[in-house]
């Protein structure tokens, strides 16, 4: 069995068994979790694809099964659907046992103007660095309208990503090299900042944040329909 594939199962099985635990009954939430997982997995697919055919990343083959779809290992296909699952059960979680514990309105404004005044310059500096350009500019897309159309997701969310990035730091130190011989996802440096948390790009935090958070937008929407 591949590491790659460990790393996914082991990701996904504790918060799929929790998923039947009396209390939170986060199973009735299936229906809107998984459509929204595999819709915003459909955009970050098409996009790995792209980008790994144009050589802003590779996969290692030494850690992952050779079985391939598009140019990406089937373990690629099924990180878009066991991680958002695993750190969106975290978010609803935190928010069921800690329903008090959220930002004010004002609070979440601060934040995002915070972030948009750093992430606007960096795109423009940067623009010829294409996960750095592309990736924020997405952030930037989507935190926007989640401010303006769906403010309360991020409420708790601001809150719970940082509880979620310590699964995810592990996870994705792995997959970026950390406590193996080889990276398991190589990274062409020509495309980022250059800057690791570790062994992680820095820009990997904004990929993973707008991944979850299109996926939390989606949740609600379909939950209301």
């Amino acid at each position: 069995m591949s590491l790659y594939l460990v790393l996914n199962i082991a990701s996904f099985l504790i918060p799929f068994l929790y998923s039947f635990e009396s209390r939170m009954k986060y199973i009735k939430r299936w229906k809107a979790v998984f459509l929204a997982i595999v819709i915003t997995a459909i955009f970050f697919i098409i996009w790995d694809i792209i980008f790994t055919k144009i050589s802003v990343w590779r996969f290692n083959p030494r850690y992952h099964s050779g079985i391939e779809f598009f140019g990406l290992p089937i373990e690629e296909w099924l990180f878009f659907i066991c991680i958002p699952y695993s750190s969106i059960f975290i978010h609803f979680a935190f928010h069921y046992f800690y329903p008090k514990v959220s930002l004010s309105d004002k609070t979440v404004r601060i934040i995002y103007w915070i972030l948009i005044t750093v992430l606007l310059p960096t795109i423009i500096l940067h623009y010829n660095h294409l996960y750095t350009a592309i990736n924020y500019s997405v952030l930037v897309l989507v935190l926007t309208y989640t401010v303006f159309k769906v403010p309360n997701v991020l409420n708790t969310f601001f809150i719970t990503f940082l509880i979620i990035l310590i699964p995810f730091s592990l996870v994705n130190g792995i997959l970026t090299g950390s406590f193996i011989d080889e990276p398991v996802v190589i990274y062409n440096n020509a495309e980022n900042l250059g800057i690791r948390l570790g062994t992680i790009p820095i820009e990997d935090i904004g990929y993973a944040f707008t991944m979850l958070l299109m996926s939390l937008v989606l949740i609600k929407k379909i939950e209301k329909i």
